[in-house]
């Protein structure tokens, strides 16, 4: 693969990783929960093969227990 299709490939990966994260954040935001750090890792979007990761970042006590009774609340639905 080329560079450019290389960079292509790389801007893919960053791209999909913002639909994931703005997903989540929707989701999280629909269950009444924050997360105010939720963003990409930028040091593992960098480079010619990135990661991509996801940073659920740092919250409050409050924040974090909110996010488990979502969590929980989840689990307990019907599938």
């Amino acid at each position: 693969m080329n560079t450019a299709g290389k960079r292509q490939s790389a801007d893919g990966k960053v791209k999909d990783a913002e639909r994931a994260r703005d997903e989540l954040r929707d989701a999280l935001r629909s269950a009444g929960v924050k997360l105010p750090s939720l963003g990409l890792d930028i040091a593992s979007c960098a480079g010619s093969a990135p990661l991509a990761l996801i940073d659920l970042g740092r919250c409050n006590v409050e924040t974090a227990r909110a996010l488990a009774v979502a969590v929980r609340s989840d689990q307990d639905a019907p599938r």
